[in-house]
């Protein structure tokens, strides 16, 4: 209680320092003048803030749970293994310890890689395999989603866990998490993820202490802890509820879309209608269009919406076919000069002249055949998902990364998740600069996807503390845009005394280091102890990734470009070239130095003021200590166990 209450002692401070400063930012010290670099700082301030204010918010309800009651001995489990091209002998490391995991289950590996020698190797030893059918030929195979929504359909546990091809788990894993399902309403309990091939310094970044403790703890606080892709136990009931949910409300969505298409066919019909009897079909179905709409959102069955409008247009298109076809014959006489339809006796058949109707075929058609084409848009709704190789899928298709989207919705049906704060299996990091990229790239890419398309701001079914959980990690993925500005700020100043303040005043002083500092002290009050440095470079020094990742993302969502999926490889790759992943972070550590070499000769010369350059300086100093993290990751050969300490 009083480390809480001392927590959010420093949260209310860091808040109300943080406000104050940007609020006086904006209203007092921003330098219109130059405006081109003065704005920009000034949002890059704001966007701070905001990521401050939203971890404070997570840290305020932290969560420290108690071990749960032992694990109900009828539990059935399926333990899953996803694997896609990673060593053979790897993922075989991983089943052989989910096959002696203590409580009874059965152990499945899940081959996205249908390969052979992986299937021998596992039916040796009594391990259960899973590959795609023939029904996912020439289909969206949605990567890991894919993969295990086809084991959801093919294994019947009561519970799942999921483990990567690489994370090793105890033999107590189900042991210490079961006992949390004694809860109807838990449907998920995540573990940390942690790695045994990383040392003290851990110059990757990969071992994430504080998202993997504080910030998981913070959010189970507020029912948000989400499915983090591996080390998570699941209730399939939650799983298949929210797979058949998934299914009618995008059954839904293609009706309500057919129906809103045939509405704007319609109006663009009626502009076009000759006569009052056109006029009133239109009419008609258009009616039948807004009942139809009305119904669904409602919440009346589908089949019953779709079966009464496409009847409804059939007794307006029945009821105007005999006007349509004397319309006909006597357009079809006026073209020819007589009869142009005759019956042949023989054939027991009705003849049209062929070049009649060429000639007729030229003309603009009737608007009222827009009533057929409002019914077939309503009957083609794929009901069956036919493009899919399943009609339900429980875990989420949405975004590359399956398991945040995949917990959500989740949430936003009412089930609760669990966050238990024990290392319960044993993983492999990224061992070079170019794979923990690929690996970061693929989160930011994921959460991003989820943003752009299931904003948690608008997602009916959460809760308000919720959306602000999930939006806050989607938040702090867009810090690449800020970083750049952080980053040319001083650049600009030392090198051409342009200010984006007014003034390096004392007002800036007095509001400006009690914020930064308070700030600081929040971080270090929250992490209780766990190293958090690493992660703060990290989330400077990869600007490029995160600016990359947000571009590629809104593509995807906006304008369909591919992503892809790719997996994070389990074996070292060659460091050759891997400089040039990160040449504009190099770029700017150069840039950073000359700022500083020039701002000092300029401050000596007396074309800036020494308040100012000293600020800038310290601004660099900063900076080039952020980024030096990526010099360290360039030198890092890999993992030695030698090199890791006793403790």
């Amino acid at each position: 209680m009083r480390r809480r209450a001392l927590l959010r002692a420093v949260v209310v401070l860091t808040a109300v320092l943080g406000v104050n400063y940007v609020a006086w930012r904006w209203l007092e010290s921003v330098n219109w003048s130059a405006w081109w670099i003065a704005v920009p700082l000034v949002l890059a301030e704001t966007y701070s803030l905001v990521d401050v204010l939203l971890f404070g918010t997570t840290m305020w309800r932290v969560r420290v749970r108690t071990p749960p009651a032992p694990a109900p001995p009828d539990a059935t489990v399926d333990v899953l293994v996803t694997t896609y091209d990673e060593p053979v002998e790897l993922v075989m490391a991983t089943a052989r310890a989910a096959l002696a995991i203590r409580h009874p289950h059965r152990t499945w590996v899940l081959d996205d890689g249908a390969r052979p020698g992986l299937r021998a190797a596992a039916e040796a030893e009594g391990i259960g395999y899973l590959e795609r059918g023939a029904d996912w030929a020439d289909r969206p195979r949605h990567a890991k989603a894919g993969n295990l929504n086809n084991a959801l359909l093919r294994t019947d546990g009561e519970f799942l866990l999921v483990l990567d091809a690489d994370q090793v788990p105890a033999p107590e894993i189900l042991d210490r998490t079961l006992g949390y399902f004694a809860d109807d309403g838990v449907a998920l309990v995540q573990t940390p993820q942690h790695f045994t091939n990383v040392t003290e310094a851990d110059p990757l970044g990969s071992q994430a202490p504080l998202f993997y403790g504080p910030i998981q703890q913070g959010k189970d606080g507020w029912e948000a802890a989400f499915f983090c892709g591996s080390n998570a136990v699941l209730r399939r009931e939650a799983l298949m509820q929210l797979g058949v949910v998934g299914y009618v409300r995008e059954t839904e969505r293609a009706v309500r879309d057919a129906l809103r298409t045939g509405r704007r066919l319609l109006a663009r019909a009626r502009r076009r209608a000759g006569t009052p009897r056109e006029t009133a079909a239109l009419e008609a179905v258009a009616a039948a269009v807004d009942d139809a709409l009305a119904a669904v959102d409602r919440g009346d069955p589908l089949g019953e919406v779709t079966y009464a409008f496409r009847r409804r247009v059939d007794e307006v298109a029945t009821a105007d076919l005999a006007a349509d076809l004397v319309q006909i014959r006597a357009d079809l006489a006026r073209i020819t000069g007589g009869p142009a339809i005759e019956t042949d006796v023989e054939l027991g058949a009705v003849v049209v002249d062929d070049d009649a109707l060429e000639r007729l075929a030229q003309r603009d058609l009737s608007p009222v055949h827009a009533l057929t084409q409002v019914r077939d848009l309503v009957a083609a709704v794929d009901v069956g998902r036919t493009h899919e190789a399943q009609a339900v899928m429980p875990m989420a298709t949405v975004s590359v990364t399956e398991d945040m989207a995949t917990a959500m919705r989740l949430h936003a049906l009412g089930w609760r998740s669990v966050y238990h704060h024990e290392v319960l299996a044993l993983g492999l990091a990224p061992e070079d600069l170019p794979t923990a990229m690929t690996q970061r790239l693929r989160w930011a890419q994921g959460t991003l996807q989820v943003l752009l398309r299931e904003n948690p701001l608008t997602v009916r079914g959460l809760r308000l503390g919720q959306r602000l959980m999930y939006f806050s990690t989607m938040w702090s993925y867009l810090s690449g845009f800020a970083a750049v500005v952080y980053l040319a700020a001083p650049i600009i100043f030392l090198c051409f005394g342009v200010l984006p303040v007014t003034a390096w005043s004392a007002d800036f002083f007095a509001r400006f280091i009690p914020f930064f500092l308070a700030s600081q002290l929040l971080f270090v009050v929250a992490a209780r102890g766990v190293r958090t440095w690493r992660g703060q470079q990290y989330n400077l020094a990869l600007f490029p990734l995160w600016i990359r990742a947000t571009v590629t993302a809104a593509a995807n969502v906006w304008w369909g470009r591919p992503l892809g999926f790719a997996v994070t490889p389990k074996v070292r790759g060659s460091a050759a070239g891997a400089w040039r992943l990160v040449l504009p972070q190099l770029i700017a550590m150069v840039l950073l130095v000359v700022a500083a070499v020039v701002g000092l000769v300029r401050a000596g010369l007396g074309l800036s003021p020494w308040p100012g350059t000293a600020v800038n300086l310290l601004w660099v100093g900063y900076d080039l200590l952020v980024l030096s993290v990526i010099v360290t990751a360039l030198r890092y050969r890999g993992y030695v166990p030698e090199e890791r300490s006793p403790a």
